[in-house]
């Protein structure tokens, strides 16, 4: 079983506490900046074991009677398509997705707000859509003046000319699909309108990395900079922090960059200086919930060796550049770590090479590395699963767990438009429960799927989007090797 490095329980209760606090500090009203994701934080959870990836909706669920709930997405987002990667879906699909999750629960989702429109055809048809389902939508175009004139900002010219966002809940948590998608100028623009109608309210952020009380160079901040080595984040000291306090705490480039600007902006709005640094906004308490720095150390570092395969692979499927691969390589130096550092790269590269096709390799919760090719039926993630399936439920190899007469069917239906078609992960997996139920062996194999959550994978060769989001539903850790399955320009999921 996994070491434990994080008090998931602890966080719960700590964070929501820190949060009330903050709100008793205004005029009970306060907009929370939400960084990250609400659902599925799997990257919270694999530099941090312990941490669950619905802790953050389990918190607002502690919270969820003084608290409603903002969505924020960029209409440029909107207009190019952006796709929210670990899902394959576009932002505004996401939106949609997370309010119908949230409104499930019993959260309160107030409306949409759709950020610096600029006449996109998209962004207004999207606003129609949400308008159409009974969702209140809202239209901020670019603030006049921004960043350099405080005074257009804060006036009527600025922030004024936004729609005011009714709300009833003393807490606002101000969300989005992904980054830069409008969420703190909203939250200010909010503020204007507040202290116009007489409210003092806040303004706070809650981003969970990096960790500000965790040293500059501890791996979960750098696996935090390798996380978002796209956007060129780097995470560095608050010297605004360190000068008010002589504490040294731990931003990110453009929090600090930008503060000077904000605090003249708060000043502006509220005619106090609220914060004196970017450290100051800030609610999380995650810091405080580590319980074992060494298992969250290693955790961290595994995360930084997979981001940087992911990049290499985005490169060489023309979804990022080679910049980004080369920043994560300076974060693995600074932490003196080598892609051999992932026991299964080795022995996938080595299989392959032997067998002459492309492997996925896989450690078992016990430590054992299995792998899985391709035969004349299954691709290499179908081998894989049906080997793991075997292994931990001791079933001996020479027994098929899934017969050809299961599976020939399959592949035939799928030749007549495939040419010498393997099944893939989602094929088998949909064969396995059909057989299961009426084979007590497969059902027993069936449940030990389970197992696999939080084991390590590596495959050869670029795995298609259909496996690899099968291997994401077990929350299996799968990096790739850059090298496509085939020189075909077309790969079949």
């Amino acid at each position: 079983m996994m070491k434990k490095g994080f008090d998931n329980e602890l966080y719960l209760k700590v964070q929501s506490k820190k949060i009330k606090e903050r709100l008793k500090k205004f005029d009970n009203k306060l907009y929370l900046e939400f960084g990250g994701k609400l659902f599925d934080d799997y990257h919270a959870m694999r530099v941090l074991p312990g941490f669950e990836a619905d802790s953050k909706i389990r918190m607002l669920l502690e919270l969820k009677d003084i608290c409603e709930i903002v969505f924020c997405i960029n209409a440029g987002d909107i207009e190019r398509n952006k796709i929210r990667a670990d899902y394959g879906i576009t932002y505004d699909m996401d939106v949609l997705r997370l309010i119908d999750k949230l409104k499930s629960l019993g959260l309160q989702v107030n409306s949409v707000v759709i950020t610096l429109y600029n006449g996109q055809p998209r962004a207004e048809s999207f606003k129609k859509k949400l308008e159409a389902r009974g969702m209140k939508a809202y239209i901020h175009t670019p603030t006049k003046g921004y960043p350099t004139d405080v005074e257009t900002i804060v006036s009527e010219e600025g922030y004024g000319k936004n729609p005011y966002i009714e709300t009833t809940k003393p807490l606002v948590v101000m969300t989005a699909p992904g980054p830069c998608s409008g969420k703190l100028a909203t939250c200010l623009s909010q503020l204007y309108h507040e202290y116009k109608r007489g409210i003092q309210a806040g303004y706070a952020k809650f981003e969970t990395f990096p960790v500000w009380d965790l040293p500059l160079k501890h791996p979960v901040n750098i696996a935090y900079e390798a996380a978002t080595a796209d956007l060129k984040d780097v995470n560095m000291i608050d010297y605004f922090h360190l000068d008010k306090y002589g504490i040294s705490s731990v931003n990110y480039n453009r929090d600090l960059e930008v503060f000077p600007v904000l605090k003249d902006i708060l000043y502006k709005i509220t005619g106090e200086e609220i914060y004196s640094s970017p450290t100051d906004m800030g609610v999380n308490t995650i810091g405080k919930c580590i319980i074992d720095d060494k298992v969250v150390q290693e955790a961290a570092k595994a995360e930084i060796i997979r981001r940087y395969y992911q990049a290499l692979c985005d490169c060489k499927t023309g979804n990022g550049d080679m910049e980004t691969a080369k920043r994560i390589k300076v974060l693995m130096n600074e932490l003196d770590l080598k892609e051999s550092d992932r026991k299964v790269v080795d022995v996938a590269l080595k299989k392959a090479e032997t067998e002459k096709r492309h492997v996925i390799s896989l450690e078992l919760p016990n430590g054992k590395i299995i792998t899985g090719k391709q035969t004349e039926l299954l691709n290499p993630a179908s081998s894989l699963l049906i080997n793991a399936m075997k292994e931990l439920t001791h079933i001996p190899d020479e027994i098929d767990l899934l017969s050809p007469s299961v599976l020939e069917p399959i592949q035939k239906f799928k030749s007549k438009d495939i040419e010498h078609a393997t099944l893939n992960l989602q094929e088998v997996i949909i064969a396995l429960s059909i057989c299961s139920v009426t084979n007590p062996i497969i059902a027993k194999a069936f449940k030990n799927l389970k197992k696999l959550a939080g084991c390590e994978a590596h495959a050869s060769y670029i795995v298609t989007n259909g496996d690899k989001n099968e291997f994401r539903n077990l929350r299996i850790n799968l990096t790739m090797e850059p090298v496509f399955y085939s020189n075909d320009l077309y790969e079949v999921e």
